[in-house]
């Protein structure tokens, strides 16, 4: 394990979001939903596409608040342009629990 900087940890700008929408994503090479998630006002809206079908539902996810990297560089993900990435833990069989604040907190405000 390589050890950070408490300047490489700085650099990285994970924010609470909320998710406002959820959407099927089938040309997406493994099962993934499109989230469009409200970072608040600072960040706005930023959508994403997470591997999270195993466990969530769409309908669960609406109003989700979620923990965010929100300053990765945009990616290609098939027809769908990534803007930020949602955080989660991986298990062995690559099944993704996503990662949130135990208490309902404002949008935007920066983990660290």
């Amino acid at each position: 394990m390589e050890l950070l900087s408490w300047n490489d940890f700085l650099k990285v700008d994970m924010r609470v979001g909320t998710v406002m929408e959820v959407h099927d994503f089938p040309e997406a090479r493994n099962p993934a939903y499109k989230l469009i998630i409200d970072f608040g006002k600072e960040i706005g809206i930023r959508k994403t596409s997470a591997q999270i079908t195993k466990r969530y539902k769409k309908e669960d996810l609406i109003g989700r608040q979620i923990i965010g990297v929100v300053n990765f560089p945009k990616k290609q993900i098939a027809n769908f342009m990534s803007e930020c990435l949602v955080i989660g833990a991986v298990d062995k069989d690559n099944d993704i629990t996503l990662l949130n604040p135990d208490f309902k907190i404002e949008n935007g405000l920066r983990i660290g």
